[in-house]
């Protein structure tokens, strides 16, 4: 999987959120807001380039003190909602 071209992340008013790259006018209707876990994993997936689901799942447990199991579910709920929206395939 990767981030498809022209989506980065940038800090607004304090909340992260996914935004297209060269956007004339920000429209906040086109904002996908992120908690600070998601921004995490959104940030690794950029720096890995291809990545899998079980890779994110492992930066996520060094990150945080969450199981393996628990990880690796969130990121493949995560990953599915960030597929739909198009911005990742």
């Amino acid at each position: 999987m990767r981030q498809k071209k022209g989506f980065i992340l940038r800090e607004v008013c304090g909340e992260h959120v996914i935004v297209a790259e060269g956007m004339e006018v920000i429209n906040f209707n086109k904002l996908l807001s992120l908690n600070e876990s998601a921004a995490y994993l959104w940030q690794q997936a950029s720096t890995l380039g291809d990545f899998t689901a079980e890779q994110l799942a492992e930066k996520l447990c060094e990150e945080y003190e969450v199981s393996h199991e628990q990880a690796l579910q969130d990121v493949e709920q995560m990953l599915a909602k960030w597929q739909e929206i198009g911005i990742v395939g």
